[in-house]
């Protein structure tokens, strides 16, 4: 049976004013991510934060001390996120350069082992806000800026994370995955909601549903399930049984929860080998994308 790798998801882009319990600090992500890694989680996600304002801010100087101080206490492949622009409190849209600034100056300074490359914009509305009438918001991620994401893969060797919010994201992300045959294999990750209108809710006959469309379009590409404002348990023996990997932490989860990332990577731990799934360390990851890459011809200017 394939090994699962665990992703932990540490914060997102929710502030505590809307997920109370989230690492804000550089000294709590870091602390958070450690214990996630070593719960079990061989990926670590995070968003950084200016700690004066308490709202996200993608700058080098702030993600870069914080993977290299997780990464100097445990092995773990950490990797950051980029402006969720549309939203009042994530930030206004940008140009895709300013977008993946911090991202090309940390693959350039060998920080940058994943990072998220999204193909496609989402609505984010989420059905409370439908039930009292009020908008959500659209998280852009036009063309230029997938293309630009696209292009640091293709030139530092760094893996994309694809966020899939609807299928037409697998869709474009696997046609410019096959014409960049340079940037390594991409990771989908399935994002299914409870809480948001976008998407499929996290049912096994969805599951079946993408994984349909990602054998068609790009097979044998590496795929995880995830989601944000979801309770991702109901999906977790159906991935481990189709030979998926999951994603789990605060970022994910409903707001409001008084849960902690350690504790929710434990918890798939257990749910993992209750399925009769093996857990991945970060040289398993790093040993199946390599795979992944020969596999399909992906990352062939770095060594795949």
């Amino acid at each position: 049976m394939t090994k699962i790798w665990i992703e932990c998801a540490l914060n997102g882009a929710w502030t505590r004013e809307r997920q109370p319990a989230i690492p804000i600090s550089r000294n709590e992500i870091i602390a958070d991510g450690v214990a996630a890694a070593k719960a079990g989680a061989a990926i670590v996600h995070l968003h950084a934060y200016d700690e004066t304002t308490g709202r996200q801010k993608d700058d080098y100087d702030l993600y870069a001390p914080i993977i290299e101080g997780i990464r100097a206490k445990c092995d773990a492949i950490v990797y950051p996120t980029l402006p969720i622009t549309g939203s009042g409190y994530a930030g206004e849209l940008r140009s895709a350069k300013e977008r993946y600034r911090h991202l090309e100056k940390l693959a350039q300074n060998g920080l940058a082992e994943w990072a998220v490359i999204d193909p496609g914009s989402a609505v984010f509305t989420r059905f409370d806000e439908v039930a009292r009438g009020e908008p959500g918001y659209t998280y852009y991620n036009p063309d230029d800026h997938f293309y630009e994401g696209m292009r640091i893969g293709a030139q530092y060797g760094v893996r994309p994370s694809f966020a899939i919010y609807e299928a037409g994201c697998t869709r474009l992300g696997a046609a410019k995955a096959k014409q960049m045959p340079r940037v390594p294999a991409a990771v989908y990750r399935f994002m299914f909601a409870d809480e948001f209108c976008f998407g499929f809710p996290p049912k096994p006959q969805y599951l079946d549903t993408h994984l349909a469309l990602l054998s068609e379009y790009d097979n044998g590409a590496p795929w995880m399930v995830a989601g944000l404002g979801v309770d991702i348990r109901p999906l977790i023996a159906p991935a481990v049984e189709r030979g998926g990997h999951i994603r789990v932490g605060l970022e994910d989860r409903p707001w409001g929860v008084r849960e902690t990332n350690r504790g929710l990577v434990e918890e798939v731990v257990r749910l993992v080998h209750a399925a009769g799934g093996d857990v991945a360390t970060p040289s398993d990851v790093r040993a199946s994308c390599a795979l992944a890459d020969k596999t399909l011809g992906r990352g062939k200017s770095h060594g795949g």
